[in-house]
């Protein structure tokens, strides 16, 4: 079995500014991280190597300091890292991002069979979760997102069953292979690197490949020219200057609590009474 793990390497969320005058993002001396939902990902594909001896390819799009976050992957128990960089990929949108990393899968399988690709949920730079669907669309696979375990897998009949979270509850699912995956956070918890396995990262020869090598067959559809998303503003949202307020009890029962609370919120918005007797009725 072969599996495409597609990972992220992003800018550290907490250490972010927005520049107060011209409402961009301030980058300078922010340290980069693997995106911590593609950090889910990997750990559930290597726990799928595990049980059924899978090889694993990590690949990324990205500059060339990107080669930081595929050998942390590889320190963590990963075959094989692909790095597709290239200044025609600069800029790309998730249009064009996904329409990049398809034209590299269908060049990994070239080589070798893919059976399943794993993504995280979203990145926590551009928080749209379109990336792995899209590249879901672009290959024709079977399509699982918000998957919260993986409940079976047959390799035999080809087929494999998934819990995936919706409005109002949980689906199980069940499809055929190929198919792509993205994971929710909390279905796993990250595995720590080996001494030996850090050793081999360190060494390994990545590829490395241009938008040539990837099998960009349309250069219009990747970097700039195949982004058509326009970011009209990035602001920091305003500080509420509403303080919090305190409501105190003399009772330490959670019902006591729960019923001053009530009546306190009662008093502040009379329409909320009416509001949840119509509902309850």
């Amino acid at each position: 079995m072969h599996i495409v793990v597609c990972i992220k390497q992003v800018p550290d969320s907490a250490q972010i500014r927005v520049h107060p005058v011209t409402n961009t993002i301030m980058r300078q001396g922010v340290p980069a991280i693997v995106n911590p939902y593609d950090l889910v990902a990997l750990e559930e594909a290597l726990r799928l190597k595990d049980r059924y001896q899978a090889h694993v390819t990590v690949l990324t799009m990205g500059p060339p300091q990107a080669e930081t976050a595929l050998r942390k992957a590889l320190s963590f128990g990963a075959d094989e890292a692909i790095l597709l960089t290239d200044r025609a990929f600069a800029g790309a949108d998730t249009l064009a991002t996904s329409y990049a990393l398809a034209s590299a899968i269908r060049q990994i399988q070239k080589d070798m069979p893919v059976d399943l690709v794993f993504a995280g949920k979203q990145t926590i730079d551009g928080d749209t979760a379109q990336v792995g669907p899209g590249i879901a669309v672009r290959l024709g696979l079977q399509m699982l997102t918000y998957v919260c375990k993986i409940e079976a897998l047959d390799l035999e009949q080809r087929e494999i069953t998934v819990q995936r979270r919706a409005e109002g509850g949980v689906q199980v699912l069940k499809t055929r292979l190929p198919a792509l995956i993205t994971v929710l956070e909390g279905i796993n918890e990250m595995r720590f690197a080996t001494m030996p396995d850090m050793f081999r990262a360190a060494r390994h020869p990545l590829k490395v490949w241009d938008k040539d090598a990837a099998g960009i067959e349309d250069a219009t559809r990747i970097g700039l020219k195949g982004s058509p998303t326009v970011v009209s503003k990035v602001f920091a949202p305003t500080p509420r200057t509403q303080k919090a307020e305190i409501v105190q009890t003399q009772s330490d029962q959670p019902r006591d609590q729960a019923a001053t609370l009530l009546a306190k919120l009662f008093t502040k918005f009379p329409q909320l009474r009416a509001e949840i007797g119509r509902r309850a009725s």
